[in-house]
């Protein structure tokens, strides 16, 4: 087959979960962006092999066009579970190499894997003229995450990183994957604030808590959080009672914080993401201490509202205040968390920005 040989860079960003967490691997609701900060891959067509340079990654790491071979080691493994996965969808065995960078701080809670799973799958699609849907793309992308490490994600990252857009938040029910653009107020800022406790959800209790709502799901007798009835919960013992309040709960709280991003309901999208932090912290056990210090600092300088930022157990949690308010406020939280810790860094703020793209030079 023809190889077009011109170099291309692929851009794949981090995404913001703005709310609706824990939910996607039952087929519940969320609400994430794409944001400004991520991964480029800049290449060019190669024979049998993948050979990728990054800067903040290590490297140079080499594995088979076809993900075949030895299985690879840190973040190898993610581009080795792509290309098989690719493989196994039909994809040529065409390689390539090139150069990884990334704004993105790994361990915060961002999505930097699914981000270096997209970008590496829109590079392998473009050498080899293979072309999937958005989101055909973001389900074999889900896949290679549990291929690589053993983590049996929900579709939300993979599917935000592909379908983001400029000051839109996305509504996706991760079951039947219709989705809708919400639009994002100007009024409101997005910060992050990490807690410096970095985590891989490998080696979290992650998987725990999906066999654990999984659980819960059978002894409801359904197969998807958004089908259960509240009473349904009564009939439970207390842990399999606390992970399905949790996403029964959530669900409804992404309807919510939706329905006030939609009417410019600041007040209430702050309340929302409140109720949100006190159910991953209470019912699903996913936060720890700093990011509950993080929260109450958040209230005390002045933020509309706060909760923990993705799968828990360490990472960031994300602010939301006046926009116009927004530097102040996230500066104000880090600043007294790393007088009380000692630990953290510098406050971010994002925005809703375009999805991942490919362009040729």
């Amino acid at each position: 087959m023809h190889v077009d040989a011109r170099p291309f860079s692929v851009w794949a960003p981090g995404r913001v979960n703005l709310i609706g967490e824990h939910t996607d691997y039952s087929g519940g609701l969320v609400l994430p962006i794409a944001i400004q900060y991520g991964i480029r891959l800049e290449a060019a067509p190669a024979e049998h092999w993948i050979t990728l340079e990054s800067e903040g990654f290590g490297g140079p790491e080499t594995v088979a066009a076809d993900g075949g071979g030895p299985r690879a080691l840190g973040w190898a493994r993610y581009v080795q579970a792509v290309a098989a996965e690719l493989a196994d969808a039909g994809r040529p065995a065409i390689g390539l190499a090139g150069t990884i960078s990334s704004d993105l701080p790994p361990g915060a809670g961002l999505s930097s894997s699914a981000a270096l799973e997209v970008a590496v799958a829109l590079a392998l699609c473009a050498v080899a003229d293979f072309e999937l849907e958005p989101l055909e793309l973001a389900l074999l992308c889900q896949r290679s995450e549990l291929r690589a490490v053993g983590v049996p994600c929900g579709i939300l990252d993979q599917a935000a990183c592909l379908l983001g857009s400029g000051e839109r938040a996305i509504l996706l029910d991760c079951d039947s994957l219709e989705h809708r653009l919400i639009p994002v107020p100007p009024d409101v800022g997005l910060v992050i604030v990490d807690s410096g406790v970095t985590r891989s959800l490998e080696n979290t209790a992650y998987a725990e808590r999906r066999s654990e709502l999984e659980h819960a799901l059978r002894l409801v007798g359904v197969a998807r959080s958004t089908d259960v009835e509240t009473a349904a919960l009564e009939r439970l013992d207390d842990i399999p009672m606390r992970r399905l309040r949790h996403v029964v709960s959530e669900n409804e709280r992404v309807r919510r914080f939706a329905a006030a991003l939609e009417t410019e309901d600041l007040v209430t999208a702050g309340a929302v993401l409140g109720e949100s932090h006190k159910s991953l912290r209470d019912d699903y056990n996913v936060s720890i201490p700093e990011l509950d210090l993080l929260v109450e600092l958040a209230a005390d300088a002045g933020a509309i509202g706060a909760r923990l930022l993705g799968g828990g157990f360490g990472g960031s949690v994300l602010v939301i205040a006046h926009a116009s308010h927004a530097k102040r406020v996230g500066d104000a939280i880090a600043n007294r968390y790393r007088q009380r810790v000692g630990a953290g860094s510098d406050a971010v703020l994002v925005r809703a920005s375009p999805g991942a793209s490919c362009s040729r030079a």
